[in-house]
């Protein structure tokens, strides 16, 4: 389903060519065209966008006058600024904002649930490291996901899936900052503005878009809906209003792994009569922990000269249990079917950690996932503008936004790869074959007594966003002025997230096989797993054996933002202007989870199987090319009904479960900033600003550490909540200038100090482990903000109207990271009270996986843009109307990662692709519109460490995106439009580790169609 090599590029070519070509004689049947509104918008825009007064008219009409109207705010701004402007009243170029900025030099887009636009990275730093104000404000919204693609937010990223681009009239990239814009970036600042009143040509305007939305895997049609009414009352006073509503439907189907592990991960302790040899590492606390027995003995195993069994017969588990190992059986009803030469194989590859078994990698949890969301999202602005005056600008400003997902995710796993002895995992698997490459990386294998797993998620949440600010602008001379604003929005998210599993175990004849396709194996599981019979669900066994899984949590995460901000301006000198202001901003984040007071299923009321509340989940071998199979899976709703699921006690702190934390930051700041222009004072014209900004942080913050109940409690366990105050100061010095080379080449030289704060959960002091999975994680309340040194450099060639031919150079001193280092330590030494093993299989000698949070040093980034602007006006004919824009960005950067206690690494950041590239080929005239976008993102790390074990990292795979829009004006009321993403159905993959690039996780979203008529009056 996927092209590669010149194959690929070939058709990204030819698709975007050949959607031109078919416009050419549409375009050249139209009557001579003109470009009245691209003259219009050659004019130059004001530069001093920040404030409602300095801001001009934004009226375009058309992509080409769009770009036009963005190129010429670009070419008077000091600092290096890149924007995006509406093509029209209640149209932007785009149907995402995020995806709108892929156009933009050095922007690179992560994308979200069925390949929209989630959030962006800028010159190679993420999305955390990217602030986002809206109409002036700092906002953050938030969305909850798989965890593949970082489940619930707990950081400062701003998700724009949240918003339509409907409501916003014009966004700017800000990637050099000035004193007067408000600290917290190391990448960008993203300036988002929604329409106002007097930005209006018209006293009144009505205008409005309807779209019909479709997705040739989900195959169903969904409505988009949009409208625009603006009302001028004379000169003096105005009200605009807008609204957009759409609903989607996503299926996504993907194989994962979840993690790819070494055998000897969850594997058993060999026998103390097996002899050790000195290159046998020490794993863990007990004494024999140097060699691990991966799988379960073949009958008559000899290793190093000994008999071996293992399980021992007669093993039994810490509760005492036997489980029924013998010299013929795993466990009862379970033999002992693997190969002696299975065995040998994978206990002669040691790998790099010299491990018998650690050169062999199995997906822990291989399994298919289809996802289907349901996806709701309204969103509104409402502006008063009240101008008394040219010298007064008064506005109060709006908005609201609702994100409403249902999601269910269904997923079948092979789950013995992934779990110990204790839950009855992988050292009660027999292993028949196997074949790994030379980097230990799984090409195919046959086993017996696997353990399948079918799990559902459901989750539903809702993001809500709602902000008003009154903004006051007064120029009390033609030399001095007073601007500021006062405003308060609220970021709320609110999840419920269920998650059921029914097993089906000691499968026999379980083959998973790569040959065919090194990113989705096809894998045969020796039963009909769409026979929900075969499957059970109720509480686990005395054995270990488990029957089922159960969880649910219900979650808020609140985040309230208040600003209050005062500037002064003074032109001391004509061309000398004096700025002064000062700031105060408060953010409270707030965490609240409870939980199911139990995760042990129950047993089934009388009367009701499996197949009370089960279906068949289909569509997974067409859409995953027929590598694997369609299964039975949990109906949500179905589940709640026949185990009466409301009757369930829920907990929190009591029980020692969700969380219960909360971060309060305030900020006092104050800037001294001058701004120049030589233009009528010197023989050149240099134009710029510096100052410096002093911000005093401080913060109060708490959160719940997992204890031992007091006794009579009704839990084992239970949270105390700890609470840390600390506060810091910056100096953050900034300096922009722009010097007027000639009429038409502008040189721009910047520098700053910059930095970047942590994530709210990451400065919540929390403790908590994960018992399925076997990991703890720890939170640190004294990080440090990320600081930087920053210097950029640029040339810029506007060698014709609407065109441009630029460079760029920028360098990032980053002295100061956040890492979250991991480290396999054995459960009674993490910290956490060993009554949380109480009712488990885990013994305080098991292996977790714990992550904790720590400052470590950073390193330098630098990089390059090359960026193109180009009109074909100097073209005959209809030609002319055509028009190209291209860009390219390298960046390259080190940071020394702490892999572990004894290992460290250099690789570029997390998220940095190390080259970027976007291309669009349009044509416009009077009438018709078509244009064609590819976007290139190179491969990028997700994660170092990985969070796995003997592995270097997580990536994610490189992508081409291309995309294709076109319109046609009726009249000069009445357009149409029609649009296509992802043409060539390109996939979302990700892979752990650098040299094996195991297959982590491959996706399909399909490509998406939209046809869409639009009004205005």
């Amino acid at each position: 389903m996927t092209c590669k090599g010149f194959d690929k590029q070939s058709l990204l070519i030819s698709t975007s060519v050949l959607g031109l070509a078919i416009a050419a004689p549409a375009a050249a049947a139209q009557q001579a065209p003109t470009q009245p509104t691209a003259a219009a918008t050659d004019q130059a825009v004001n530069p001093e966008a920040d404030t409602p007064a300095d801001q001009a008219d934004i009226v375009v009409t058309g992509f080409r006058a769009s770009l036009n109207s963005a190129l010429n705010q670009k070419r008077q701004e000091v600092a290096a600024i890149d924007s995006i402007v509406a093509e029209d009243i209640g149209k932007f170029p785009d149907s995402n904002l995020a995806e709108s900025m892929q156009r933009i030099p050095g922007v690179a887009l992560s994308r979200g649930d069925g390949g929209e636009g989630r959030n962006i990275s800028v010159r190679g730093l993420g999305s955390q490291f990217t602030r986002v104000r809206i109409n002036g404000m700092e906002g953050v919204s938030q969305v909850s996901g798989s965890d593949i693609r970082g489940g619930v937010a707990t950081g400062r990223s701003f998700d724009f899936v949240t918003f339509p681009t409907e409501i916003f009239s014009a966004l700017s990239v800000r990637k050099t900052l000035s004193a007067d814009v408000e600290e917290g970036s190391l990448g960008a600042t993203v300036d988002l503005r929604a329409p106002k009143p007097f930005d209006q040509r018209k006293d009144f305007v009505l205008t409005g878009t309807a779209r019909g939305i479709y997705n040739d895997i989900s195959k169903k049609a969904d409505p988009r809906l949009s409208a625009l009414v603006s009302k001028k009352f004379g000169d003096t006073f105005g009200i605009l209003g807008s609204i957009a509503y759409s609903k989607r439907h996503i299926e996504e189907y993907a194989y994962s792994a979840v993690d790819v592990v070494p055998t000897y991960v969850y594997g058993q302790e060999a026998p103390s009569t097996v002899p050790r040899v000195p290159t046998d590492p020490l794993i863990g606390a007990g004494p024999n922990r140097s060699l691990i027995l991966p799988f379960c003995t073949p009958v008559g195993y000899v290793y190093r000269g000994v008999a071996v069994n293992s399980p021992t017969a007669g093993y039994a588990q810490p509760n005492g249990t036997p489980i029924g190992a013998d010299a013929n059986n795993c466990s009862t009803g379970n033999p002992r079917t693997g190969t002696i030469a299975a065995y040998d194989y994978i206990m002669s590859r040691v790998g790099t950690n010299g491990r018998p078994g650690g050169g062999v990698f199995l997906p822990r949890l291989p399994r298919p996932v289809k996802s289907t969301q349901s996806q709701e999202r309204l969103a509104g602005t409402l502006t008063l503008q009240w101008k008394p005056s040219d010298d007064t600008d008064i506005s109060l400003d709006g908005l609201y936004s609702r994100f409403k997902v249902k999601r269910l995710d269904q997923m079948f796993d092979a789950r013995s790869f992934g779990r110990a002895l204790s839950n009855n995992g992988q050292p009660l698997t027999s292993v028949r074959e196997i074949e790994v490459d030379d980097n230990g990386s799984l090409i195919h294998g046959l086993f017996d007594g696997v353990d399948l797993r079918s799990e559902m998620q459901d989750e539903k949440f809702t993001s809500t966003y709602q902000q008003v600010n009154l903004n006051i602008d007064h120029r009390f001379s033609d030399r001095f002025r007073v601007f500021g604003l006062a405003g308060i929005n609220q970021s709320k998210l609110d999840v419920n997230r269920l998650q059921v599993a029914i097993d089906s175990n000691d499968t026999r004849n379980f083959a998973i096989d790569f040959r065919d396709n090194a990113d989705i194996p096809k894998i045969n599981y020796g039963i009909d797993t769409t026979n929900a019979a075969l499957f059970q669900y109720g509480p686990p066994l005395a054995t270990g054996e488990q029957r089922g899984q159960l969880s649910n949590f219900i979650r808020r995460n609140t985040i309230t933002s208040k600003t209050f901000e005062l500037n002064g301006e003074w032109e001391a000198a004509p061309g000398f202007t004096l700025q002064a202001g000062g700031q105060y901003r408060t953010n409270k984040y707030t965490a609240r989870e409870r939980q199911l007071a139990t995760n042990t299923p129950l047993t089934l009321p009388a009367g009701v199987t499996l197949s009370s509340f089960t279906t068949v989940t289909t569509g997974v071998g067409k859409n995953l090319d027929g590598q694997l199979q369609d299964f039975v899976s949990i109906d949500p709703d179905k589940f709640r009904n026949a185990v009466n699921l409301d009757s369930y006690a829920y907990c929190s702190v009591d029980c020692a479960k969700g969380t219960f934390g909360g971060v309060e930051e305030r900020y006092k700041s104050g800037y001294l900033m001058v701004k120049f222009n030589t233009e009528n004072s010197l023989p050149f014209t240099l134009r710029g600003d510096a100052g410096v900004r002093y911000v005093h942080t401080s913060l109060d913050t708490y959160g719940p550490i997992t204890t031992a109940a007091p006794a009579g409690s009704l839990y084992p366990s239970r949270f105390v909540i700890s609470q840390v105050s600390r506060s810091y100061d910056d100096w953050l010095p900034s300096a922009n200038f722009a010097l007027d080379v000639t009429s038409n080449l502008i040189a721009r030289v910047s520098a700053a100090r910059v930095m970047s704060r942590p994530a709210y959960g990451q400065l919540i002091p929390a403790g908590s482990a994960n018992l399925v999975i076997q990991t703890a994680s720890f939170s640190n309340p004294f990080l440090e903000p990320i600081r930087a040194n920053t210097f950029d450099a640029a040339l810029e060639w506007y060698f014709a109207p609407g065109s441009l031919i630029s460079v760029a150079y920028f360098y990032k001193n980053i002295e100061t990271y956040i890492q979250t280092t991991s480290q396999q330590v054995a459960f009674k030494d993490i910290g956490l009270p060993l009554t949380l093993l109480n009712g488990t299989q885990l013994s305080p000698n098991d292996l977790f996986t714990v992550q904790r949070s720590n400052n470590t040093p950073g390193g330098p980034l630098r990089g390059f843009e090359l960026n193109v602007q180009l009109p074909f006006r100097f073209l005959p004919g209809a030609l002319r109307n055509f028009g190209a824009l291209a860009n390219f960005t390298r960046v390259r950067s080190n940071i020394n990662y702490i892999i572990s206690p004894t290992l460290s690494r250099t690789a570029p950041l997390v998220g940095l692709s190390p080259e970027t590239a976007s291309g669009t080929l349009y044509y416009e005239d009077e009438k018709f519109s078509i244009r064609s976008t590819v976007n290139y993102r190179a491969a990028f790390l997700t994660a170092v460490p990985s969070g796995s074990v003997d592995a270097d990292s997580t990536s994610n795979a490189s992508s081409i995106f291309v995309d294709a829009s076109a319109s046609y004006n009726i009249n000069d009321n009445i357009k149409l439009i029609a649009e296509v993403s992802n043409i060539t159905n390109e996939t979302n993959r990700l892979t752990v580790d650098t040299v094996r690039e195991d297959p982590l996780y491959t996706s399909y979203f399909g490509r998406t169609y939209a046809l869409a008529v639009n009004f205005q009056f």
